[in-house]
């Protein structure tokens, strides 16, 4: 698969809330077909990131390129296209609670009147069997849902509109390790499937040579490394070090709360 083509372009991006420098002259290129993974503590970013290249936070400084198309310049009916492109997870599946399965798998559909209720349903329950579900699934709500079973319905609408970036947040986080290896083989199925390029936050680190073929760190705010994942063990930066490895002693220090 071409990875050469610039697909996302993050130039020197700035962020505050307030005082809070909360990115920090971001750079980041992404390629067609590309699976990044981006890695680093809680607050670090990495979900900000995301929101700010889907346009849903401004930046306050710096470019966010889309196919050359600097993002901030799309008007409404611009950005509804561009927005298009992407489906995302979120970090705790992000279901609405109040609805059956298919309604939540097919929930933009609904929303904007592009289907029926009937041809939307079909295409949920399409969506889920490619997530490995059956269509009795559909009918059920969220809470009737075991986590990993929430995980791929979350995967199913992510990729109900047959995206070409799939952002993936935290998609196995409260998994055991063999839902983890289920949930990891999906996103490599419907990657190869799509064709899309993928963009995930992880803290797993099993995770990280499974699902991804470049790492980016962030730490701060500030991206302080990025590189192969082939090359993450032995890459020689403290921070990525400490962080791959799990260890309390490092560059890294964890605000602890006294008791």
């Amino acid at each position: 698969m071409d990875i050469c083509a610039p697909l996302l372009q993050i130039i020197s991006a700035e962020k505050y809330f307030g005082k809070n420098h909360a990115l920090r002259e971001v750079n980041l290129s992404i390629s067609k077909g590309d699976a990044l993974v981006l890695i680093g503590g809680s607050g670090s970013g990495k979900t900000l990131l995301l929101k700010c290249i889907m346009g849903l936070v401004p930046l306050d400084g710096g470019l966010i390129n889309f196919e050359g198309c600097d993002i901030s310049a799309l008007r409404t009916g611009g950005r509804s296209k561009f927005l298009d492109n992407f489906g995302m997870t979120f970090q705790k599946s992000g279901l609405f609670d109040s609805i059956p399965v298919w309604q939540n798998v097919a929930f933009k559909f609904l929303q904007d009147g592009a289907l029926s209720r009937n041809h939307a349903k079909a295409l949920a329950v399409e969506k889920l069997g490619a997530v490995g579900l059956e269509a009795t699934t559909a009918d059920l709500f969220p809470a009737e849902l075991s986590g990993g079973m929430q995980k791929r319905v979350g995967l199913a609408r992510a990729i109900a509109n047959n995206p070409n970036i799939l952002f993936l947040d935290e998609p196995t986080a409260g998994l055991d390790p063999i839902m983890t290896n289920v949930i990891n083989e999906l996103i490599l199925e419907i990657a190869d499937s799509l064709g899309a390029t993928i963009i995930s936050i992880t803290s797993d680190m099993s995770s990280l040579p499974v699902i991804s073929r470049r790492v980016a760190m962030m730490h701060e705010g500030q991206m302080i490394w990025e590189g192969l994942t082939s090359d993450v063990e032995e890459c020689g930066n403290p921070y990525v070090d400490q962080f791959v490895h799990s260890r309390a002693e490092g560059p890294i220090e964890m605000a602890v709360r006294a008791f």
